[in-house]
């Protein structure tokens, strides 16, 4: 338990936090737990991954879905639980690894060696990236970071009391535009290892 290091990464659409994330994965060689969660899920429950997918770090759509019981009918929120689970099921098993978004900064609260991080950008080299990344216009690419972080604010702050990008949440907040994805990456490698040397 004492060498576990868990690193838990939030971050803004287009900033280049999931490429950080696996980058920092690489380094470290730890496994990196994202959207294939949902296969290990799966996996358990005897369903096929891709119903489940659709329901990733969704919020909960509240026209159609309501609470009887302390039970809920809503697909995105008994997913985002089983993810939640899972997460911390890992995390007691005193297991090493990297987590991208899944409130992992706040259902992992507490657990010995987690390290928090936000990676936040300028929008204009969001927009850039995303207009590269997905061929997309400037209006295009604007709009689906609009759509992807509200729809990611909405759904963080809906299952934790601290709001999502807040500072006070997180180890470090980083403005990945400043010194570009790689160096940034070589930057929280050091600041991780830094960490572990405290332990």
């Amino acid at each position: 338990m004492g060498n576990q290091v868990i690193i838990s990464i939030g971050r803004e659409f287009g900033s280049g936090g999931h490429v950080i994330a696996e980058s920092l994965a690489e380094r470290f060689r730890l496994p990196l737990y994202d959207s294939n969660i949902l296969e290990e899920v799966a996996s358990e429950r005897q369903v096929d991954a891709k119903r489940l997918r659709r329901y990733d770090e969704v919020p909960r759509n509240i026209l159609f879905s309501r609470r009887v019981n302390g039970h809920s009918n809503s697909a995105e929120e008994n997913i985002a639980w089983l993810q939640f689970e899972y997460l911390k099921k890992k995390a007691a098993a005193g297991e090493s690894f990297v987590v991208v978004g899944r409130c992992a900064e706040t259902m992992l609260a507490g657990t010995q060696g987690l390290i928090t991080i936000f990676v936040l950008g300028d929008p204009e080299v969001k927009k850039n990236r995303i207009m590269e990344l997905h061929q997309l216009s400037e209006k295009e690419a604007r709009s689906m970071i609009d759509r992807q972080d509200r729809q990611r604010k909405m759904y963080h702050n809906y299952y934790s009391k601290v709001k999502w990008g807040d500072s006070r949440n997180y180890d470090l907040c980083i403005n990945s535009s400043r010194m570009g994805i790689e160096r940034t990456a070589d930057f929280l490698e050091s600041y991780v290892r830094e960490r572990m040397r405290e332990r």
